[in-house]
């Protein structure tokens, strides 16, 4: 069977770990076509398990969240993220120590 574009999307966001974030372009990068950045954040905008599928922790290149987060607003986002330790500085979050490197994640499993 193969998985519909926001399938794909989704198997990966559930892998960003609590406490990390993920940028829109790192996202459809990974899921296959690295010009999906606008098809990622349709899927998230029309995420059907918000529990299980962190849409939260997807941000733009420079850090900031979404002003049309779905799940409450641009302060409910932050508040998420802030709940799970990311920290902001100037509204946005600081990409180099909270951004999810996949790389290192698969290298210190194996």
């Amino acid at each position: 069977m193969n998985k519909s574009t926001f399938e794909l999307i989704y198997d990966v966001v559930k892998q960003i770990p609590k406490g990390k974030v993920a940028t829109y372009g790192q996202v459809a990068s990974l899921a296959g076509n690295k010009r999906w950045s606008r098809v990622v954040g349709y899927a998230l905008h029309s995420n059907p398990d918000p529990k299980n599928i962190p849409c939260h922790r997807v941000v733009n290149r420079l850090g900031e969240v979404s002003k049309a987060f779905v799940f409450g607003g641009e302060n409910r986002q932050i508040e998420l993220l802030q709940n799970e330790g990311v920290e902001f500085v100037d509204g946005k979050v600081d990409l180099e120590k909270y951004q999810w490197n996949r790389v290192t994640i698969e290298m210190m499993e194996e």
